[in-house]
C-alpha cells in the first residue's frame, strides 16, 4: 500500500473522493503534505487521480474501490480501524435523489440512508478508537444547509424529505460527538454547503449555474472547512457570514428542549 511505511506522514480518508468535494478535500490534502487513502466506485477516476496527485505532490495514494451501500463498507471500515496513520477521515460521499417521498422508489431510498447515515456512522465509529488511543485526529462529516431547511416548504427549494433528513441526522451526530470527545484531542465538524458547482446538480438534472442561489467551488467549499475546523468551528456553513446567526440556532433549540423538561401537560391541550 503507498505511503503506509511513512509513518512521519499523516494520511487522510476521503469517500466520494472521485470527484465534486471529495476531490477537492483529497487534493488539498495532497498539497499538505498527507498520505491518503480515495474512496468511491469508480476506479478509472481514482486512479487517474492518484496518479495526478502522486506526481504533483510526491505522496502516497491507495486507490479503494467500494460501495458504501454494499457489504464492502466493511472493507473500508477494516482499512481505516487498522490505519495508525490515519489522522483525518473525511464522509464525503452522498446523492441528492430530490424528488416527492411518496415517489421516492423504497430501494433508492434505503441506499441514500445506508449511504448517508449507516456508512458515515460506521467509518466514524472504525476511526475513534485509533484517533482517541493517539489523542490526534479529526473527522469532517459532510452535510447540507438543506439540514435546516425542514421548516421549509419543498418550493421553491426541492422536494428533499429523505435527503435533508440523513443530512440533519449528520448534524446532531457530529454535534453530539463533539461534546462526548472533550477533552480527547479529536476534533469533528458538520460542513454544511449550499449549491456547489460540481458533477452533483447535474445528476439531478439541475444545473447549478442556473440555480436561484450561486455555486461556490468545491474548492472554496474546501478552504471554508478546513479554516473553520482550525478554528473550532462544529458546525461550517461556509456561506453564513455571521457566525452568531449559527449560535443562535444552536440556542433557539437548547429553549426548546429547556421549555419542555418542566415535562407538565401545557395549558393549550388541556
Amino acid at each position: 500500500m503507498a505511503g503506509t511505511n511513512d509513518r512521519a506522514r499523516p494520511r487522510a480518508l476521503v469517500t466520494g473522493a472521485s470527484s465534486g468535494i471529495g476531490q477537492a478535500f483529497a487534493e488539498r490534502f495532497a498539497a499538505e503534505g498527507y498520505d491518503l487513502v480515495v474512496v468511491a466506485r469508480r476506479r478509472e477516476r481514482l486512479e487517474e487521480l492518484a496518479t495526478k496527485l502522486r506526481t504533483a505532490h510526491r505522496v502516497g495514494v491507495d486507490v479503494l474501490v467500494a460501495d458504501l451501500t454494499t457489504a464492502s463498507l466493511h472493507e473500508v471500515e477494516e482499512r481505516i480501524a487498522m490505519d495508525d496513520a490515519l489522522q483525518m477521515l473525511v464522509n464525503n460521499a452522498g446523492f441528492g435523489a430530490y424528488m416527492p417521498f411518496a415517489q421516492l422508489e423504497p430501494d433508492r431510498a434505503e441506499e441514500l440512508i445506508k449511504l448517508q447515515v449507516v456508512a458515515a456512522t460506521r467509518l466514524t465509529r472504525a476511526a475513534l478508537p485509533g484517533m482517541i488511543a493517539r489523542k490526534n485526529g479529526a473527522i469532517i462529516n459532510v452535510s447540507s444547509l438543506l439540514a435546516f431547511s425542514a421548516s421549509l416548504p419543498p418550493t421553491p427549494l426541492p422536494a428533499r424529505a429523505t435527503y435533508a433528513a440523513t443530512k440533519a441526522f449528520l448534524n446532531t451526530f457530529t454535534e453530539l460527538l463533539h461534546h462526548e470527545l472533550a477533552g480527547a484531542g479529536v476534533r469533528v465538524q458538520v460542513l454544511c454547503p449550499a449549491t456547489v458547482r460540481t458533477e452533483f446538480h447535474r445528476l439531478q438534472g439541475m444545473d447549478p449555474d442556473r440555480l436561484a442561489v450561486p455555486p461556490m467551488t468545491a474548492e472554496e467549499v474546501v478552504q471554508a472547512s478546513l479554516a473553520g475546523l482550525k478554528s473550532g468551528e462544529v458546525v461550517c456553513v461556509p456561506g453564513v457570514e455571521d457566525y452568531k446567526v449559527v449560535a443562535e440556532y444552536q440556542q433557539a433549540r437548547t429553549r426548546v428542549i429547556q421549555s419542555g423538561l418542566p415535562n407538565k401537560l401545557a395549558l393549550r391541550y388541556q
